[in-house]
Parts: structure tokens; sequence; C-alpha cells
């Protein structure tokens, strides 16, 4: 096999998985009462991780039953998700030409940092929580920066 088959494959196997994470993570995002019930209840106990479970629990549960239109929030996180999804589908089929799409996806992945930070210190967000808001960025970092750099790669090798 040849090093740009390689690499395209490559670049595709790491996208693919990058947008099975986004459409996950925005699925998610439909089911949020009865999912964070669910953790909730494996997370009872002692604990500041399970308090800060319970507090949220209780939150969404009391919000929606007197206020359901609330979760129409969180759809619309679960749409931008997909359709974030979506949009990489263009380099999927062409990474060279769309390479300002993965380059997108990584600004997003670093803007979560001063969102989770300033806006969960803001909204009384516990750190601990807000650290793991930022570890979506730096997961999809993790996956954006290379592919980046295997598109470079292909760039210069269908060049030549």
């Amino acid at each position: 096999m040849d090093t740009v088959t390689l690499l395209t494959r490559r670049i595709r196997f790491w996208l693919v998985l990058f947008i099975i994470g986004l459409a996950l993570s925005g699925l998610t995002a439909f089911p949020l009462e009865w999912e964070v019930g669910l953790l909730h209840r494996w997370m009872a106990g002692p604990g500041a991780l399970a308090g800060w479970i319970e507090r949220v629990y209780e939150g969404l549960r009391v919000s929606y039953g007197l206020y359901p239109f609330l979760a129409y929030g969180t759809d619309w996180l679960a749409f931008a998700h997909l359709v974030i999804a979506v949009a990489f589908i263009g380099p999927v089929r062409d990474p060279v030409r769309n390479v300002w799409v993965i380059e997108f996806g990584m600004i997003a992945c670093v803007l979560v940092f001063p969102l989770a930070l300033i806006m969960g210190a803001v909204r009384g967000i516990p750190l601990f929580w807000q650290l793991i808001d930022c570890s979506f960025g730096v997961a999809g970092l993790c996956v954006l920066w290379p592919v980046r750099g295997m598109v470079k790669r292909l760039e210069a090798l269908q060049e030549v």
C-alpha cells in the first residue's frame, strides 16, 4: 500500500472516530435528566462528586418538572454537536481541501478552556467539574492536532 493511501486511511479513521464522539456527545444531551438520574443512583454516597451529581440531578428534576421547556436548551446543545459532526464529513471526503474544518475544530477545542473556566466559575460549577469539561477540549486536540499534521503531510505528498 502506498504512503498516500495509508495516510488517507489513517486520517479518515481518526476523523470518523471524532465524528462518532461528537455525535454520541450530542445524543447524550437529549435524555439528560434520565442519564443524570442513573448517575445519581450509581454514585450515591459520600464525597464531593456524589454530592455534586445529587445537586445537579435535583436541579434538573425540579426544573424540568416545573419548566420542561428548559430542556429545549440542551436539545439545541445536542443539535449543535450533531451539526458540527456533520461538518467533519467534508474532511473525511477530502482532507486536504477541507483542512480548515479540522483547524476550526482545533480552535473550538481550545475555546473549551476559557468557557469552562470562566463561565464555570460564574455559574458556581466546582473546579473539578470544570476540569472534566476541559478534558473534552484536550481529547479533541489529541485527535485533531495529529490529524492536521497528517493532512499537511498528505498535501505535500500530493504536490509531488
